[in-house]
C-alpha cells in the first residue's frame, strides 16, 4: 500500500493520523515523506505555546521532552501514512528512548525541522533515528521506539 503515500501531509491529514490535539499536537507539516523510511515534520515554534509560561518565565526554552514528543508525533504520521491507518483510531506509543543529546536551545520564532529515520519497521514496534534541526543546527538528536496499536487503545 506504499504506493498511495503522500509525499506531504497538512494539518487536516496529521489530525487523520495521530490522536493529539491541542495543546498538545506539536507538528504543523510532515513534508517529505517516503514510505516506511523518512519524513521530515516542521513545528513552528511560538510564544503562544502553553509550556512557555513555566519553561522558563523571561527566558521561553522548548522542553527536550517536546522536542522528542514532536519526533515521535512525526514518526507517528509517516507509519499511519505508510501502513494506510489513516483514519483509523491507531494510536502510536512510545517504548523507549535510547539515546537522547540537546545541542541547542528552541526558542520563540525557531522553525524547528524534525528529521526522522526509520532504524527497524515492523507491523507493530519501530526504531527510529530523529534530529531536530533549526536551520543548519542539530537542536537534538534521539534514538527512539514505539509501538503501533491498531486497536486505538481499546484491545
Amino acid at each position: 500500500m506504499t504506493s498511495d503515500v503522500p509525499s506531504t501531509a497538512d494539518i487536516q491529514l496529521i489530525q487523520q493520523c495521530i490522536p493529539h490535539r491541542y495543546p498538545f499536537l506539536l507538528v504543523d507539516r510532515v513534508e517529505d515523506i517516503r514510505a516506511k523510511e523518512f519524513a521530515k515534520g516542521i513545528k513552528m515554534v511560538t510564544m503562544n505555546e502553553p509550556h512557555f509560561q513555566g519553561h522558563f518565565p523571561g527566558l521561553p526554552i522548548m522542553p527536550g521532552v517536546t522536542i522528542i514528543e514532536a519526533m515521535a508525533q512525526t514518526s507517528a504520521v509517516m507509519v499511519s501514512l505508510s501502513l494506510g491507518l489513516v483514519g483509523s483510531g491507531a494510536v502510536v506509543y512510545f517504548m523507549g528512548i535510547d539515546t537522547a543529546k540537546f545541542r541547542r536551545k528552541v526558542v520563540p520564532g525557531d522553525v524547528l525541522e524534525l528529521h526522522i529515520t526509520t532504524i527497524r519497521g515492523g507491523a507493530k514496534v519501530w526504531k527510529f533515528d530523529g534530529r531536530a534541526m533549526v536551520g543548519d543546527e542539530l537542536a537534538c538528536e534521539a534514538t527512539f521506539m514505539a509501538m503501533i496499536d491498531v486497536t486505538g487503545g481499546k484491545g
